[in-house]
């Protein structure tokens, strides 16, 4: 039996004002990998072996790169509607899909997103779902924190996380 052969990925770098943010996806514009950084390389290495292609390559900006930018004007539903694909067992699977679920400005605890994820026991699995994903943004780890309060874990630092989930608050109630 042999293994489907990955599809070639093509990536793209926007500026933003976090920074240098580097999307890979493929020809239906899927995405496989995302984060901050200009390495499509350090990228790559994130997405699941089974699903790695060949040599990557640049390309113009096209509806992922349109997306981020949506995000950073204010649109944070915007990397939603983006497909992404990343393979795991079960579980984790199940926690991707309602991570990205999850509003903007209304982070949920690893428990809660166990809970969303049908195993509510599973708050380790959740964490593991956040460390695992390689589709920063698309699938929105950064709106996970510790049920303490405290920010939990982020791949690209908690100064970054903190940043995205101020961005993210919505506005203060004007009725009082």
């Amino acid at each position: 039996m042999t293994m489907p052969t990955a599809p070639a990925l093509g990536w793209t770098t926007v500026a933003t004002a976090d920074g240098p943010f580097t999307v890979l996806y493929d020809d239906a514009d899927t995405v496989h990998a995302a984060g901050w950084t200009e390495s499509a390389e350090y990228l790559a290495g994130l997405i699941a072996p089974a699903l790695r292609g060949g040599q990557l390559s640049r390309r113009p900006a096209g509806p992922v790169a349109d997306a981020v930018t949506a995000y950073y004007d204010g649109d944070f539903a915007a990397p939603s509607g983006v497909a992404v694909r990343q393979i795991a067992g079960p579980f984790i699977a199940a926690a991707w899909s309602a991570l990205r679920l999850v509003p903007a400005g209304y982070p949920v605890t690893y428990g809660q997103l166990a809970e969303r994820a049908g195993r509510p026991a599973a708050v380790r699995g959740a964490a593991q779902c956040c460390v695992r994903n390689a589709a920063a943004l698309f699938v929105p780890c950064h709106r996970v924190t510790r049920a303490s309060g405290g920010l939990g874990g982020f791949r690209y630092g908690l100064d970054l996380k903190r940043n995205l989930l101020a961005r993210e608050e919505p506005p203060p109630d004007l009725e009082d």
